[in-house]
């Protein structure tokens, strides 16, 4: 099937005329005819029907008109995005993002980069630290913005960003919330649930700090994001930790951790000696210029 094909379709259907049609596609009329005639060879039916003066879409015809009209739609658009592409009026960009960085941080390194390339089109994933890591694997994404990833790959350039603190957070009505104190020792938080957080880069490192303190959980719901763990604390499900610059409630306390200190580094990633375009490469600048502090953040050791 030839888009000229599907064009000549839809001006037919819109006038019901072969002689009209063919004027409006600045074609000739047997040259329209055998390209309809074509086309209903191909999808094995006839789709106008001519009645002397009054031609019609066959039931064929009807049913295919919506469908070719997306078809074309959708080539048209394509064409129009090629064209810009490159002519540099659109940069694609895909970036992902790991489910645990909050997306409210990079609003001012994305804003810069919307003056700097005003047709940039940008496409952002999230997902866990493996998806991050695929992502950037299979070449899906140019830039990916995580927490630790580790020794999962050993062909990642890694630029830290910020490093922030990890808090206990509780419902605000739970006796630890109720308290004047702002921290709490671990042995308070014997037989409280606390709540797990499914592929958290952040995980192995709290169960590592919390056990040489002789601290053992009691794993109570898992939970992905920190959507969802903000949501079961909402509901007295259980206890939980969160990065600093985690989604805020106001139904939840944050309360630091008196005898253990626990953080993270966040980083942005790239594969080394893979080729980045010039809008990645401005934004990966601007997220290694931004100030970070205002969040509450520090600079990585």
């Amino acid at each position: 099937m030839e888009m000229q094909q599907v064009r000549y379709f839809l001006a037919l259907s819109g006038t019901l005329n072969f002689t009209r049609a063919a004027e409006e596609c600045n074609v000739t009329q047997p040259a329209l005819t055998r390209a309809i005639k074509t086309l209903e060879d191909e999808l094995g039916g006839e789709l106008l029907r001519r009645e002397r003066q009054h031609s019609h879409l066959t039931e064929l015809g009807r049913r295919m008109l919506p469908l070719l009209q997306q078809c074309y739609d959708a080539a048209t658009s394509a064409k129009s995005l090629a064209k810009a592409v490159q002519s540099s009026d659109v940069a694609p960009l895909n970036v992902t993002i790991s489910s645990s960085v909050n997306i409210a941080l990079l609003v001012s390194p994305f804003t810069e980069l919307f003056r700097a390339y005003p047709g940039v089109h940008l496409k952002i994933s999230r997902g866990s630290p493996t998806a991050v890591v695929d992502a950037l694997k299979n070449g899906a994404v140019e830039l990916a913005v995580a927490g630790p990833l580790g020794a999962a790959w050993d062909r990642l350039d890694t630029w830290p960003l910020f490093q922030e603190e990890i808090e206990l957070v509780v419902n605000s009505d739970h006796p630890l919330a109720r308290r004047n104190e702002s921290d709490v020792a671990l042995d308070q938080l014997a037989g409280e649930p606390v709540l797990s957080r499914i592929d958290w880069e952040t995980s192995e490192e709290l169960s590592r700090r919390l056990a040489a303190k002789g601290f053992t959980p009691q794993a109570a719901h898992e939970v992905e994001t920190d959507h969802d763990l903000l949501a079961l604390l909402e509901a007295n499900a259980g206890v939980g930790f969160v990065s600093t610059t985690a989604p805020r409630s106001s139904s939840v306390r944050r309360l630091k951790l008196r005898d253990v200190d626990i953080s993270r580094v966040v980083a942005v990633y790239a594969v080394a000696g893979r080729h980045r375009s010039p809008v990645a490469t401005t934004l990966l600048n601007l997220l290694r210029s931004t100030d970070w502090s205002p969040f509450g953040v520090s600079e990585p050791a």
